[in-house]
């Protein structure tokens, strides 16, 4: 039994056939967003951030005058163990309040339906986070109901398709894009999936956010949401 469950264990990301060729990736992205209170030299941060060519982005709190959020970005979980815990290190990292309930974390993964593995998994990440255009930012970690799961997957692929054509609008119009992590097991709250939600204008967010309300992934088969990170880029490393 345990050589058949051997066979059919295949842990890496899956994308759609191209031209008859699986698309396969044992590789992915991790995402981490920490945030503090506190933070009366931002300069200082990012000369730290800068020393340790940590690839990351620095946002300004819109609800935390003095507060900040560090997206951290990384292949492996263990470069971001090390730079978590080599910056927190720093004095002008120790010398914030860490809101450890406000910290987020996932990966990228890919569905099985993607054209282009690559770019699910790497670049479309990167370039929305990185996006200059879009400085405005919302992160929140999410939970679906059980019930969702035990749903066949033609059921689940429709209630999905519903909310993705939602986002996909906004996309297409240059509104928002957005980052979609799996967190399973990664969460103390045991939350399922982080968002980044980003774009030029935080009313837009706002509407989306609003607009999936409706949908009957959010209506139904959520089951918690947040808590909520608004923010806007105060820098960024380089690509």
């Amino acid at each position: 039994m345990m050589e058949n469950l051997k066979e059919k264990l295949d842990l890496r990301e899956l994308g759609a056939p191209v031209n008859g060729q699986s698309q396969v990736s044992d590789r992915r992205l991790f995402l981490q967003l920490q945030v503090f209170s506190g933070c009366k030299n931002l300069t200082a941060l990012i000369d730290v951030l800068e020393a340790n060519k940590v690839q990351s982005v620095l946002y300004d709190d819109l609800n935390d005058p003095t507060g900040i959020g560090l997206l951290l970005i990384a292949e492996e979980p263990t470069d971001i163990l090390t730079q978590t815990r080599q910056l927190l290190m720093n004095d002008c990292f120790l010398n914030l309040d860490h809101r450890s309930k406000m910290t987020m974390i996932g990966r990228t993964y890919a569905s099985g339906r993607e054209q282009d593995l690559n770019e699910v998994l790497f670049e479309k990440p990167l370039r929305n986070v990185m996006n200059t255009e879009m400085p405005w930012a919302i992160w929140y970690p999410l939970r679906r109901k059980p019930e969702f799961y035990l749903l066949s997957g033609a059921e689940q692929g429709r209630i999905l398709g519903e909310h993705g054509t939602l986002g996909r609008t906004y996309a297409e119009m240059g509104y928002a894009a957005d980052i979609r992590l799996a967190c399973f097991g990664l969460d103390r709250l045991d939350n399922e999936f982080v968002i980044g939600l980003v774009g030029p204008e935080l009313h837009a967010l706002s509407r989306l956010i609003q607009d999936m309300r409706k949908t009957q992934q959010t209506g139904k088969y959520i089951e918690s949401l947040g808590p909520f990170f608004v923010g806007k880029v105060h820098w960024q490393s380089a690509s």
